[in-house]
């Protein structure tokens, strides 16, 4: 799917969601939940457009796990849904995270290293609701790819430019001004640099476990190394 470019709104807008918009997202959010429910003990996240709700037929399903825990466990959460496994870390400086493919559009991730609160912030930047929300068909604001902040209504949702709103935004979604600025400028850069790539993206083989796999990253690569020898690890 090509990369969203961050757009320009001189005002905000309403988007009015059509019957079709509103099937795609409870069909979502009806996947989640059978996921999260197997989850339940691990405090899941639903994360992103199924989160606030601005989805469409190909968005991501996207469950996060927002502590560090045995990815043992998680996989026997999962049993027979597990399809593809890797270990990421978008840079030298960002969480390294499991993932767990269900299906090409549903992804579980969670962390491999204690998380900081900032990086916790970046999924609430998104717009992140726990299971029970999930339940109770709730929605929450959040910010998207194109940095427009998504605000929900009964009849769709509110689109309000982040640029020149920090502060505003930081109020809306209960998080820092620093997580605000942070993105505003990794989102703007790329625009202007294009994307890099991932730091780290490797498959987790089948007879390994996360914890082993993640060790034999750190022993060849220094700057994983250093950050299981931060925050804990294998």
């Amino acid at each position: 799917m090509p990369r969203e470019k961050v757009v320009r709104i001189w005002d905000e807008r309403e988007v009015v969601y059509t019957p079709k918009r509103w099937r795609y997202l409870w069909e979502k959010r009806e996947k989640a939940l059978a996921i999260m429910e197997r989850l339940e003990g691990f405090d899941p996240q639903l994360y992103g457009s199924v989160a606030r709700g601005d989805v469409r037929k190909d968005s991501d399903i996207d469950i996060f796990i927002p502590f560090r825990v045995p990815s043992y466990l998680i996989e026997l959460a999962l049993e027979g849904l597990v399809r593809r496994r890797k270990i990421v870390m978008a840079t030298p400086r960002h969480l390294v995270k499991g993932v767990i493919g269900i299906d090409e559009e549903t992804t579980v991730t969670f962390p491999l290293i204690e998380p900081t609160d900032r990086e916790l912030e970046f999924y609430r930047w998104g717009g992140m609701v726990d299971l029970w929300g999930v339940k109770t068909k709730q929605r929450v604001p959040g910010v998207n790819k194109k940095l427009i902040l998504i605000v929900p209504t009964e009849k769709g949702h509110i689109e309000r430019e982040v640029i020149g709103r920090e502060p505003e935004v930081a109020r809306t979604l209960g998080v820092s001004i620093d997580i605000v600025t942070e993105r505003v400028h990794v989102l703007t850069r790329r625009d202007s640099i294009g994307r890099t790539g991932i730091y780290t993206d490797e498959e987790v083989p089948d007879w390994m476990t996360f914890e082993e796999a993640l060790k034999v990253i750190a022993d060849r690569d220094p700057n994983v190394r250093r950050k299981v020898r931060e925050r804990g690890g294998v």
